[in-house]
């Protein structure tokens, strides 16, 4: 590939391809271009890594959820406030979880902060995109990714990542949402507030990306048993039965 001979195709060939040169960060800012050095870097690695051998009962993971300011990434709506736990096979970890608010850079809808109590003078506050991102990345590591609904999640994530170092989310995903409707194909609803009520699980506060990554958590454990019992050990198994389904 032949490389761009103006200054600015020569800086954005650098870009694509990865490559953080002095006049990149001046145009992007010093702090910016190593948050986005860090992002991509994590993204290269995560492709090397291959999860699927790994026991459920050992896998590392970080169950998440996302607030956002409406459905659709591609048509101005922003993530809001990132949470996560650490988990191991069936337990939480001791570690401090994740959460952070974001700032969307845009007006909340009155709905939105009725429903997550996120006000645009707490949004103004927080960090930006590229921060939240930078420091949700090194939270999870290499570890696999869980969430309810998690095409939602997935979306977002894909379109901050892609707004801010041009690179797709690369870890696994196991979405407990695609669990129930294997687990149990005849329920009426697979919404998250109804299967943590038919799990006994005690619903604390909804719509706090905090509080809703802790309540998955205790779903995807009680998942776990059941998956187990099926005879199904490794993420690979797991996949392979939630393809059919």
């Amino acid at each position: 590939m032949k490389e761009p001979k103006s200054p600015m195709g020569r800086m954005w060939h650098l870009y694509k391809t990865g490559g953080i040169t002095p006049a990149i960060a001046s145009m992007l800012g010093s702090s910016n271009a190593q948050q986005m050095a860090f992002i991509r870097q994590v993204s290269r690695d995560q492709r090397k890594e291959s999860a699927l051998d790994t026991p459920l009962s050992e896998m590392d993971a970080v169950v998440f959820d996302l607030e956002t300011t409406g459905f659709n990434p591609y048509n101005g709506d922003e993530i809001l406030s990132i949470g996560g736990v650490l988990i191991k096979g069936g337990e939480l970890e001791a570690a401090e979880p994740f959460y952070r608010l974001v700032n969307p850079r845009r007006k909340i809808p009155p709905h939105i902060s009725e429903l997550t109590g996120i006000t645009d003078a707490m949004a103004q506050e927080a960090p930006d995109l590229m921060q939240g991102l930078h420091d949700f990345l090194d939270f999870i590591g290499k570890r696999v990714l869980i969430a309810h609904g998690s095409g939602h999640d997935k979306q977002f994530l894909n379109a901050a990542l892609w707004k801010t170092s041009k690179v797709n989310l690369s870890h696994r995903v196991v979405d407990t949402m695609m669990v129930a409707k294997w687990l149990e194909p005849r329920r009426k609803s697979y919404g998250l507030d109804e299967l943590l009520e038919s799990y006994g699980i005690e619903i604390t506060y909804r719509h706090h990306a905090l509080h809703d990554s802790l309540m998955t958590a205790k779903l995807w454990f009680a998942f776990l048993e059941r998956i187990q019992a099926k005879q199904v050990s490794t993420l690979g198994d797991l996949y392979a039965y939630l393809s059919r389904h």
